[in-house]
């Protein structure tokens, strides 16, 4: 069973993507296990501070070093072995090749989730990967959490429904080839018709259509 802890802010933002769908179809065939962590339960004082302003002068607020890495090592004592994984604008491009990776992988996963203007880039030392799912800006992790979290478990196996499922879709072979069109019932629909050779029954034509038709 592959375990996934996410240290967050916000758990509850994660709660209904991760007990919904196949992530809660995963849950129930046990090919995977899941837990939020509250970064705030490692704040700092009273007021359980996690963040604060930057060195340097700057707008906004950062996560601080000490709850972070707080988090991160109480998550690795239910896990030693885990992979820390940061998304970050800093990180490589995530890929289907990297979801097939962790899915692969028999490590346990844990996401850190930043928030606000960023974090102390000292907490790059506790992290085993740092990933960007896009180049664009998001208020913070819980989403690329997410992303990476369905894209990972739904490979795990027992969580698709067909044997071949995963690897006929979209960037499974080689991260670039789009998956073939589609079409189910009925047969037209306002003057657009289904391809005549999807319901030809002639299998080795089919093959060729939707070999020809992937991009």
């Amino acid at each position: 069973m592959k375990k996934v802890q996410i240290i967050t802010l916000f758990p509850e933002m994660l709660d209904k993507v991760l007990n919904s769908s196949m992530m809660w179809k995963a849950q129930e065939a046990k090919a995977v296990e899941f837990s939020t962590i509250n970064l705030r339960k490692f704040g700092l004082g009273s007021r359980k501070q996690v963040d604060d302003p930057p060195y340097g002068g700057g707008d906004g607020m950062l996560l601080m070093i000490e709850p972070l890495v707080s988090a991160i090592e109480y998550a690795k004592k239910k896990d030693p072995d885990a992979v820390v994984l940061l998304p970050t604008p800093r990180g490589h491009i995530y890929k289907q090749s990297d979801a097939k990776r962790f899915a692969n992988d028999d490590k346990g996963m844990i996401i850190v989730c930043p928030r606000y203007e960023g974090y102390d880039e000292r907490i790059v030392n506790w992290v085993d990967e740092q990933i960007c799912v896009g180049n664009y800006v998001l208020t913070g992790g819980e989403i690329p959490a997410m992303i990476i979290v369905d894209s990972v478990v739904r490979l795990l196996p027992g969580v698709l429904g067909g044997l071949n499922s995963a690897e006929e879709e979209s960037f499974q072979k080689d991260d670039k080839t789009i998956e073939y069109p589609q079409y189910t019932r009925p047969l037209k629909f306002r003057d657009l018709k289904v391809p005549e050779v999807l319901i030809s029954g002639h299998h080795a034509e089919i093959a060729k259509w939707r070999k020809d038709n992937q991009k």
